[in-house]
């Protein structure tokens, strides 16, 4: 796959990255809504991407962080930080590039979230807030799963 290049909205952030997919990630949980104002679209990131510029981290949960631009506020990407087989991985904001590599919407987080009056054409593989509390949500001490 190759190397996609961008930058935030007012070009302090500049960005690489090869997709680890060739697919794009919607998310309508509610701190993506509030993040974006919207539904955030996000491409996988295979290791090694670079960012490079006045970058901020916020973790925004137990087992996750949020990236963005100091000086605009642009979302950068969103970033696994609890321990196990998950950990590292990147969603990078797709608005940064101008061109996705031709990658396609094939995953919706939280459908359960999304307002009703967002719609996306297409069929894609859909996950609810349990669904993903199961998949990602680190296991409590003492959690067998």
């Amino acid at each position: 796959m190759s190397e996609l290049q961008g930058q935030c909205m007012c070009g302090a952030v500049t960005v690489s990255m090869t997709p680890a997919q060739n697919t794009l990630r919607a998310c309508h949980c509610d701190m993506c809504r509030r993040w974006t104002s919207s539904t955030l679209m996000t491409i996988p990131a295979a290791s090694g991407y670079a960012a490079l510029g006045p970058v901020t981290t916020y973790r925004s949960s137990d087992w996750a962080e949020r990236a963005f631009c100091s000086t605009c506020g642009s979302a950068l990407w969103y970033r696994i930080t609890a321990p196990g087989d998950m950990h590292g991985q990147v969603q990078m904001a797709a608005g940064l590039f101008e061109n996705t590599g031709g990658n396609t919407l094939d995953l919706k987080f939280y459908i359960d979230k999304k307002p009703e009056g967002y719609a996306f054409t297409g069929t894609q593989r859909q996950m609810t807030e349990a669904d993903v509390m199961t998949a990602f949500r680190p296991a409590a001490e003492g959690d067998d799963q």
